[in-house]
């Protein structure tokens, strides 16, 4: 009997102990603090224009008028380095391995369309200039278009005053591609969304780059203003068909380019998150 008060002494002592060690454990998953939360755009940004970009590639995104402004640094990044070079180069392959596969006919009717600007040619040097397409983004108010020179939202003038210039460089790929389409006898047909004005200018620009020996130039006449790009390639394709030609390639950067009626056998995107086109 002498001995109860001893052990309930030390049950209470023992309570006592593990209710102090339980108060000071720390569990190994612990709920981020307000303190603790990194901002989203310090770590995911290059996660998010990379998704932005495919969602753009693949038309996912549809009709979008300005690149995010979290973004900006992303597609510049992308079109003056390494991984816009290579994109489009992985297209020309591509697109060559498909045209080894077509037997070509002696009647000379098997055909290849091409657009010119950002397929062609490249207008790099222009849009460095203009913000690489980028709309309503005022340059003071976003840290990081310092590199930009200016931006703003396409000024019809001053794209005719580049174009007159006939500066805008191949796109050595596309390059490649073309001339490798006209060994195997295709007949190309360069079909742009440029303004019959500028045939001249676009005439010497394609020359001067490379480009030679087209079966026709197609540029927008008076009565095509205002026609949406896809309808307006689409009938010029259309008019293609009726005369006997197969179109059995397509190469373009918008999917105003490549979608449609009297659409190639096979078309290929090239990429271009500057700007869209319906």
């Amino acid at each position: 009997m002498a001995s109860q008060p001893l052990t309930f002494l030390f049950l209470l002592l023992l309570t006592a102990s593990v209710l102090e060690s339980s108060t000071s454990f720390e569990p190994n998953i612990r709920l981020p603090t307000t303190a603790t939360i990194v901002p989203r755009s310090a770590i995911d940004d290059d996660l998010y224009c990379a998704s932005w970009q495919l969602a753009v590639e693949t038309n996912n995104a549809g009709s979008w008028a300005a690149i995010p402004s979290r973004c900006v640094p992303f597609v510049r990044d992308y079109m003056t380095g390494q991984r816009y070079a290579s994109d489009c180069e992985v297209v020309a392959n591509y697109s060559l391995a498909y045209a080894s596969t077509v037997k070509i006919a002696s009647d000379g009717k098997d055909a290849w369309v091409f657009d010119v600007d950002e397929t062609l040619l490249t207008n790099l040097p222009y849009y460095r200039d203009h913000g690489f397409g980028i709309n309503g983004i005022e340059k003071n108010t976003h840290p990081d278009l310092s590199w930009l020179g200016r931006s703003e939202i396409f000024n019809e003038s001053c794209w005719d005053e580049w174009v007159a210039e006939a500066k805008a460089p191949a796109i050595p790929s596309s390059l490649k591609l073309y001339n490798g389409l006209k060994q195997m006898r295709f007949k190309i047909f360069v079909l742009t969304g440029r303004s019959e004005h500028q045939r001249n200018d676009t005439r010497k620009n394609l020359e001067l780059a490379g480009y030679t020996g087209w079966e026709g130039l197609i540029l927008r006449g008076a009565s095509d203003g205002g026609t949406p790009a896809t309808i307006f390639k689409s009938e010029r394709r259309s008019v293609l068909v009726n005369e006997g030609y197969r179109i059995h390639g397509n190469s373009g950067d918008q999917w105003s380019d490549l979608l449609g009626f009297a659409v190639a056998k096979r078309s290929f995107k090239l990429p271009n998150p500057m700007y869209y086109i319906a």
